[in-house]
This record gives structure tokens, C-alpha cells and sequence, in this order.
């Protein structure tokens, strides 16, 4: 705005100059015949233009060889006749000029002239540029005012805009303050802070960033949540452990101390007697802790992806042997295989996924009563290895099916449970089978429960 005004500035100087110096030597022009004949008469400047009346701004100065010069304004009041010291610095300020002379007279104003000779007579005839100033002056006047105005209406508009532009990233500045208020190291957190919809639309570069927050909000959040789910089931397992591990310990101090007292009366039939019978109990304890801690062992070296000694696993041979070995610890249900004639073969750990299997099978006898019918099948599905192992029993409760899976979870309360455990049988069942690349899942209704695993096959050997 700034170069246009001063380029329209520079622009309109020229055209009215240059129009002024047009109209000058047409002025001039005009003149020359009326000079000759005015200096043959011998007349004024202020004679000549009162005998022919110019418009306000004309300058005349004429000299006839060999009388002096004189010289005269026109003006809204009349003519105005110029003395011999105004003529004199005329004169003087004429001197170096060339082209486009400009000469000043004092309250009078700046006059561009241009000089005539006609004959002896020599004269300036001149226009005023006062007109041109006054047009220059209010066209800067203008031209600055708009300028200004627009300059300030476009500041106004630039703020404006970048304040509203800006307003998802405050909105985003803000909700991130507010969060980092929050105490996130401990307890029940949850984050309820979130950028608003409108100031996250994902349509813009900016809305984005919003949309980016909210997003990562819901992250912490639910991670937030999870921590807080596991600390309550850690929370739960040290409890149930605490108390599996106590009753045995309990069992094998109190069989020691019975022992000790036998030994301490004598060494009779009755004291041998004894000392067997508490130290049978202390071995049945010992396994019992020995298998828990077992347990959480290959839990933790499957986390770390050790653990595992690959090969080639026939699928179907191994669901026949878990079922073999399950059948008699279990025979007041109906074991049913469904296996093809075609070995399902499978890349991984043998014995770990013997353990799969056998886990599955025993979660179903525990948990549903006598008479139930439990099918294990084993199929190939699209390049994936599939074993499943369906039940007819009351199915699992619904509270505790989406945290069936997860470590120290306990299903007590589901399926007709007699007996109890450490809730880890199901969790090292997933985590063999995601070790093995696979996924594990359940569907149950009640007379309807089946434990699906999935594992990358591989197909049969042509040799």
C-alpha cells in the first residue's frame, strides 16, 4: 500500500506538471504576436494585461530594448505591478536555469514561465503553480489518509485473523496447563481435560494439533486406567499368593514341629509312624510351592522372549496326548477328538505348547461339573493352525470374561469352580501363544464355552 501510494504520488506529480509546462508555452505562444505589438507602443507589463485581462495566475515581464523591464502578476483582485528590486531577484534567480524555468515572487507564490521574443521585445510569460501544489498537497493529504486507514484496517484484520488462527493452539496451551496440574504418579487418576471439538478440526493444520492432544489425552488415559487395573490385580495377587503360600508353609511348620516332638519322645513304631506321615505332607506342600513359583518363573522369561525351544510341533498328535493324559483325572466327563487324517504342523516349543493345551483341558474339567462334554478339535484354517476346545457346561460369567486372560486374574466365581488356584494357568496360556505369534480367545454362552488358539502353520511335507 505503501509503494502504491508513493508510485501514484510520483505518477500524478508528473501529468500535472507536465500539463502546466503545456499550458505555459501555449500561453506563450499566444502572446508573441500581442508583445510585438505592445512593444512597438512602448507599453507596461501592468498596461498590457489590463488592456487584455488574464486569468488569476498569469505572470507577464517584458522589456523593450532599450527601455527597462517591467513586470506584473494577475491576481483575484486585479493586476498587480511588480517594483524594480522584486524584478531584480527575478532576474537573479533566472540565472542557471535552464529547460523549465520557475521564478518566485515574494506573497505572491511560484510562477512557471517561458520565454518569448518577438522582434526588440523580450518577455516571461508565465502560470502560476500554486494550482499544482495545492492539487499535490491534498492528493498526499489523501493519499496518506487512506494509506494510514488502511494500513490500521489491515493491521486490525492481520491481528484479528491470527488471534482466531491461533486460538485451537491457546485452546490446546491451556488444556495441556491444566493436565500438567494433575497428579499422575499414583492413585485413581483420570484425565478429563480435552481441547474442545470445535478448536480440533482436523480439517486444519492447526485444528490438528488440538485433535493430536486429545488423542494422546486418550492414550495416557486409558494407560492411565490399565495401571491402575493391574495394580489392583497385582494388589490381588499378593493376597492370593500370600495365602497360598502361607497354608503350605503353615502345613510344613506344623508337620516339622510335630516331627520334632515325635523324634524328641523316643523312637518307637508310633514316632516313625508320625515323622513318615509329616513328612509326606511336607513334600505334597513343597510341590504345591515349587509349582507356584514355577509358574510365575515362565511367566517372567516368557515376557523377556527367552524360554522357548523351536521345532517342528505336530499339532494334531499333541491334542491326542493332552487329552489322553487329562481323561483320567477326569472321568466323570466325556472326552470327544476331532482331529483329521492329516497332521496340522506348526513351528514352536513342544513342551510349552503341550502346556497350552493341557492347561485348556483342565481349565475345562475344573470349572464345569460331572457329565460335561468336552470336544477338543484341531483344524487348518487358511494357512493358520487352529485348536479349540468346547464345552457344553454353564459357561463363564460375564463379569470376569474380558479379564479372563489377564495375569493374577482369578475366576473363582465362574463355572461351578470347586477348587481354587493362582489364576496364572490362563495367562501363561496367552502368553506361550503370543510368544508363538498366535492370538487365544473365548466365546462362551452358557452351554456353550469355546477356547480358540490360533498358530501360524506350516504345510505338510510333500517328502
Amino acid at each position: 500500500m505503501v509503494l502504491v501510494a508513493v508510485a501514484t504520488s510520483a505518477i500524478l506529480s508528473q501529468v500535472l506538471e507536465q500539463q502546466l509546462n503545456d499550458n505555459v508555452q501555449s500561453a506563450a505562444r499566444r502572446s508573441s504576436v500581442v508583445l510585438a505589438q505592445a512593444g512597438a507602443s512602448g507599453l507596461t507589463a501592468k498596461e498590457i494585461l489590463t488592456q487584455q485581462p488574464q486569468p488569476p495566475g498569469y505572470f507577464l515581464a517584458i522589456q523593450t530594448l532599450p527601455d527597462a523591464p517591467t513586470a506584473a502578476v494577475m491576481t483575484t483582485a486585479g493586476v498587480v505591478e511588480l517594483d524594480q528590486d522584486e524584478i531584480d531577484k527575478i532576474s537573479e534567480s533566472l540565472r542557471g536555469q535552464h529547460d523549465q524555468l520557475v521564478v518566485t515572487v515574494e506573497d505572491r507564490g511560484t510562477y512557471r514561465v517561458e520565454p518569448v521574443q518577438a522582434g526588440a521585445t523580450f518577455a516571461l510569460v508565465g502560470l502560476s503553480r500554486d494550482d499544482v501544489a495545492v492539487t499535490l498537497t491534498r492528493m498526499w493529504i489523501t493519499i496518506g489518509l487512506l494509506t494510514a486507514g488502511g494500513l490500521l484496517l489491515l493491521a486490525v484484520a492481520t491481528a484479528w485473523t491470527i488471534r482466531r488462527g491461533l486460538a485451537p493452539l491457546r485452546a490446546v496451551a491451556d488444556t495441556a496447563a491444566r493436565v500438567s496440574t494433575q497428579r499422575l504418579d499414583q492413585g485413581e487418576v483420570t484425565i478429563a481435560e480435552r481441547v474442545p471439538s470445535h478448536q480440533a478440526d482436523p480439517r486444519t493444520e492447526v485444528g490438528r494439533v488440538g485433535e493430536a492432544l486429545n488423542t494422546l489425552l486418550d492414550h495416557v488415559d486409558e494407560s492411565l486406567t490399565a495401571r491402575q487395573r493391574n495394580e489392583e490385580r497385582m494388589r490381588a495377587f499378593v493376597a492370593d499368593a500370600s495365602h497360598e503360600l502361607r497354608t503350605p508353609l503353615s502345613s510344613i511348620r506344623g508337620y516339622s514341629e510335630l516331627s520334632l516332638k515325635a523324634l524328641s519322645r523316643g523312637q518307637g513304631a508310633a514316632t516313625i509312624e508320625t515323622t513318615e506321615a509329616s513328612l509326606e505332607r511336607i513334600q505334597a506342600q513343597s510341590l504345591r510351592m515349587t509349582s507356584l513359583v514355577e509358574d510365575l518363573l515362565l511367566l517372567a522369561r516368557l515376557d523377556e522372549g527367552q524360554e522357548l525351544v523351536y521345532g517342528t510341533v505336530d499339532l494334531t498328535r499333541l491334542v491326542i496326548d493332552a487329552v489322553g493324559d487329562v481323561r483320567p483325572t477326569g472321568p466323570d466327563h466325556e472326552w470327544v477328538l476331532e482331529v483329521g487324517d492329516e497332521p496340522v504342523l506348526v513351528a514352536g516349543d513342544t513342551g510349552r505348547l503341550h502346556q497350552v493345551a493341557a492347561n485348556l483341558l483342565a481349565n475345562a474339567r475344573t470349572h464345569t461339573p460331572a457329565g460335561t462334554t468336552v470336544t477338543a478339535s484341531v483344524t487348518r484354517d487358511d494357512g493358520t493352525a487352529v485348536l479349540r476346545v468346547h464345552d457344553d457346561g454353564p459357561g463363564i460369567d460375564p463379569s470376569i470374561k474380558d479379564e479372563l486372560f489377564e495375569r493374577f486374574a482369578r475366576a473363582d466365581r465362574s463355572r461351578a469352580r470347586q477348587t481354587g488356584g493362582t489364576g496364572l494357568g490362563l495367562s501363561i496360556a496367552r502368553a506361550i501363544v503370543d510368544a508363538h505369534g498366535g492370538s487365544i480367545r473365548v466365546d462362551s454362552t452358557p452351554g456353550d464355552t469355546t477356547f480358540e488358539v490360533r498358530l501360524p502353520a506350516r504345510p505338510v511335507d510333500p517328502t
